[in-house]
């Protein structure tokens, strides 16, 4: 449940300021303090500027003070200002996690675009992780909420983040900030920009950061050995602003960001093992027998996570290595009757994230240094606009074209303890009923007692099977013979599979995908009445992409285990618990994928589709201040391929892969995702006075194919979520005629602020947003796909990171002190959430409870903002919390048995490991910036 302070909290903060918009945080102008009159801020949400209080459609716009304010360096501290946006960052920071109203993409697989579209000065970029640098110096962010199935089109299904670098200016001035805080955190920050000719300006920002990592690390003995998580980046932006005429506007940007950092450590959030108690609930194991093996091979599990001390294997460190730059080009030119914008771009990101693999003491998997993701992206936007009719129409054409290169080089070896492991492992989960120890478990995981317990292992099964088989009607010489014979092989299957060498693994696993996009589109406002207007939108988008990949791997003990007696006893199913432990020596060898042509295969496919989206929207403004608006949308994201070799294999799209079947050129159709589709309703009112406004949406969208992407603690699992009217059949399919949305979001959002004296502003919102899966599932949009067998917990729950309920509040105080322009500054700002699940599959080991965050500022400033002196505080409870939390890789006895959410299944244990990805703890400083 939501803890008591939480709902207290929410209600004190609306009940503050009403119900608040974000829209109207403070102007971007640098020589004002908090602005005591009400700004309505200017937004290009519809590809116009106009006052956001005139925009008929969901918008939060954050101008630059109010994120200065909030400490806001990139597009995670806008949860602090945004109640319906949760950004956050996963293994690394290539791929971050943003969600709009409960709905967007998660987890660190490059094949996924993100269901929330990125843009920074009117270019697309195509992984949300692209928001996750530092920015520089802003003009405004604008977050759209809910499908924008016209303007940007591109992948916007559950929203939009625009951001809006400050242009240069053609008068001269500059800024320099310098900043020191906990963690030996510095950072430094500059800008200058002024007129180098007539009609010409430019300017030139840049931002270093370097802190150490809030994580430590340790060895065994707890000593500290280094430190993860930290920061080491810079970033540079120059820009050339050209007016040779008023009616000629051309904007050059280019930009280049470096990284060099350690990054990204996990903790183990859960290690228990527990098993089902009579009456429900459960009872915890003396030891969980996972966790009794990774001890004996230097594994440490704190007692509380939010210690941060992080046991890792010595030389695997957190590497995360990122160059990112772009130049783009915007023309604007006015032809009197209509003006034509061409957004020209190109871009190149590529970054190397390597190291531990597998988050803990223990050697098992790790990635090699020749890891590395790379997108070069060009794009090319071409719009007109204008209006006729004596100005009863505003219309606007466009088209759109995007040409992505994607290659990724995932290279996962076995480290020098993972075949111990592995085989540890499958002997350890034979059952609840096993007799072994703690003390014999780590000493299987250290190599002390292996041999002894596979050959201790293989004479029970022996046993075992003599007198099945006995019982079956063999006569007892044929029996002991057959027995003898399987029970062999499954020993000396667990013997090979110890002996795995460190090092093997992939030697080169390259995927290579090259999208093309284009669009034509049209976003056109009819006035009806002077108070009544009718935006109609539509967009026709076709996406292309080919997909190929090259895998070579050096791991001869896979081939040598599928070509004994092995794939035929696991394919046995009289064998009962022999046949699942020769199935486990099949998967755990060859890492997932039982394959023995995973060697020099070559795969090659390629998608194409197209889709119609759009907006109709009726608002109508009884009076000057207030607008009131109904909607709908319909919103696009393209399909694409699983770039995750483990899923291969799959007998049909997106289902479960048959791992023992040898891999070929047909399983490339199991890594393909479809299209994801969204049907979005909403009516608004937006009122606006001088010194207050208010905000309110309600809102229901409708997910079909909806792309989830969870880790099942081996390999990613994409798959199309879409609900089923009928019941189920057998197989869990059902008619593709019954086949309807599989997840909807709807709920209601209340934005005010209030700047009810001089120098005092109060900001608020409040998201009640419901975003739940349908009761019954499928995996395929006719029915013809079973839901994932990881994906069990989904039916009828709310979808992962999606609190349902969100408030944020500020505060902004700057008072004059004396009558020599010197005024100071009292900030605090607040966001509270409800209970929420972290996992994409809904584990209950996940879960995270509601809290609060709250950051706060304080500062003496100069005349017109010349200078000034702030001391900070980010998380200044310092609230733990997790951001993410996922089932740690192959640390569990089987998929089975892992979670106390399949309890009700008749699962007989729970003895998955859990980590996660902490929130940052709190953090404080000062920071002095001057202007000119």
């Amino acid at each position: 449940m939501m803890h008591k302070s939480l709902w207290l909290l929410s209600a004190g903060a609306v009940a503050l300021v009403g119900a608040i918009p974000l829209a109207h945080a403070q102007d971007a102008a640098p020589q004002a303090a908090v602005d005591t009159e009400s700004v309505d801020i200017i937004v290009t949400a519809t590809r116009r500027a106009s006052p956001l209080s005139d925009v008929p459609i969901a918008v939060s716009a954050v101008g630059q003070q109010a994120m200065q304010n909030s400490g806001a360096n990139d597009i995670r501290a806008l949860n602090q200002l945004a109640p319906s946006l949760l950004v956050s960052s996963t293994g690394t920071e290539a791929n971050g996690s943003a969600r709009i109203r409960g709905i967007g993409t998660v987890g660190d697989n490059p094949g996924l675009e993100s269901s929330v579209a990125v843009f920074i000065d009117g270019v697309y970029r195509s992984r949300t992780g692209a928001g996750l640098n530092d920015l520089g110096e802003i003009e405004r962010v604008e977050v759209l909420r809910g499908p924008q199935g016209t303007l940007f089109g591109r992948n916007a299904s559950a929203g939009l983040i625009n951001i809006v670098s400050k242009a240069p200016e053609f008068t001269l001035g500059g800024m320099a900030e310098a900043t020191y805080g906990n963690y030996d955190y510095w950072r430094l920050a500059g800008r200058i920009t002024g007129p180098i000719a007539k009609g010409i300006a430019l300017s030139l920002d840049g931002v270093w950061s370097k802190r150490d990592g809030f994580y430590d690390l340790v060895d065994a003995s707890g000593n500290k050995v280094g430190d993860t998580n930290d920061r080491d980046r810079y970033f540079l932006r120059g820009q050339a602003l050209i007016e040779p005429s008023d009616a000629l506007s051309i904007r050059l940007i280019g930009d280049y960001t470096n990284r060099d950092e350690s990054c990204c450590g996990a903790a183990y959030v859960e290690t228990r093992e527990r098993r089902p108690a009579t009456g429900g609930g459960y009872s915890t194991a003396p030891f969980n027998r996972i966790g009794a093996i990774l001890a004996g091979q230097g594994s440490v599990f704190p007692a509380d996570p939010y210690d941060r001390e992080l046991t890792i294997t010595e030389g695997r460190d957190y590497v995360s290595k990122l160059k990112d730059w772009g130049v783009s080009g915007e023309i604007n030119y006015d032809l009197g009757g209509a003006k034509l914008t061409s957004i020209t771009a190109y871009r190149d990101y590529k970054s190397r994230d390597y190291g531990d693999y597998d988050y803990s003491g223990a050697d098992l998997l790790y990635r090699d240094p020749n890891t590395y993701r790379q997108f070069k992206t060009f794009t090319q936007e071409l719009r007109a606009q204008g209006s006729a009719f004596n100005e009863a129409l505003d219309w606007l054409v466009g088209g759109y074209y995007a040409n992505e290169k994607l290659t990724l080089e995932d290279n996962i070896r076995f480290g020098a303890d993972y075949g111990r492991f592995a085989a540890c492992r499958l002997m350890a989960g034979a059952g609840v009923n096993s007799n072994f120890t703690a003390a014999q478990l780590a000493a299987c995981g250290s190599g002390l007692a292996t041999s002894a317990l596979i050959g201790g292992t293989q004479a029970n099964l022996n046993a075992g099977l003599t007198a099945a088989l006995i019982n079956a009607g063999l006569p007892a010489g044929v029996a002991a013979a057959q027995a003898g014979a399987i029970s062999t092989g499954l020993g000396n299957g667990l013997r090979a599979l110890a002996a795995i060498p460190e090092g093997t693994g992939d030697v080169a696993s390259i995927y290579r995908q090259k999208s093309e996009n284009w669009a034509l589109f049209t976003h056109n406002i009819i006035h009806i009445t002077k108070r009544l207007d009718l935006t109609l939108g539509l967009r026709y988008t076709h996406e292309s992409k080919k997909f190929s990949s090259d895998f070579n791997n050096n791991n001869a003990t896979c081939a040598a285990l599928q070509a004994s007696s092995l794939p035929t006893l696991a394919t046995n199913a009289s064998l009962g618990s022999a046949a699942a432990l020769a199935g486990g020596i099949l998967t755990l060898g060859c890492l997932g994928n039982g394959s023995t042509t995973l060697n020099a295969l070559d795969l090659n496919d390629k998608i194409s589709d197209g889709e119609f989206s759009g907006t109709a929207v009726l608002s109508w403004k009884p009076i000057d201040e207030m607008l009131v608006y109904g909607s709908y949308s319909k919103g696009y994201k393209a399909g694409g391929f699983n770039l995750d070799r483990f899923q291969l294999g799959s007998t049909g799209l997106n289902s479960v892969p048959a791992v023992y079947a040898p891999r070929t050129n047909a399983d490339v159709t199991s890594l393909r995702f479809a299209a994801e589709k969204v049907d979005a309703f909403e009516i608004g009112l937006k009122y606006t006075q001088p010194k207050w406004s208010a905000n309110i949406a309600a809102f229901r969208q409708e997910f079909k194919n909806f792309q989830l992407n969870t880790f099942n603690g081996t390999s990613f699992v994409v798959q199309n979520i879409n609900g089923c009217d009928s019941a189920l059949s057998a197989a869990r399919t059902c008619d593709s005629g019954d086949v309807g949305p599989g997840l909807i979001s709807q709920g209601v959002e209340l934005e005010l602020t209030a700047s009810p004296v001089r120098h005092f502003r109060l900001t608020g919102g409040l998201t009640y947003a419901r975003a739940k899966f349908a009761k019954r599932l499928v995996g395929s949009g006719d029915g013809s796909v079973p839901l994932d067998p990881a994906l069990f917990l989904l039916p009828g729950s709310i979808n992962s990171n999606a609190p349902q309920l969100v408030t944020t509040a500020s505060m902004a105080w700057t008072p004059d002190i004396g009558s020599n322009g010197l005024s100071a500054l009292f900030y605090i700002d607040g966001r509270m959430m409800s209970d929420y699940n972290t996992g994409s599959d809904l584990f209950p080991e996940k879960a995270q409870d509601g809290f609060a965050v709250f950051n706060a500022r304080v500062g003496l400033r100069g005349k017109d903002q010349r200078w000034a002196v702030e001391f900070w505080g980010q998380n200044i409870f310092n609230q733990d919390y997790t951001q993410v939390a996922f089932s740690s890789p192959l640390q569990s006895s089987s998929p089975a048995t892992s979670t106390t959410g399949q309890f009700a299944q008749g699962a007989p244990m729970a003895n998955q490991l859990i980590s996660a990805y902490l929130a940052e703890p709190r953090t404080y400083g000062i920071t002095l910036r001057g202007r000119f």
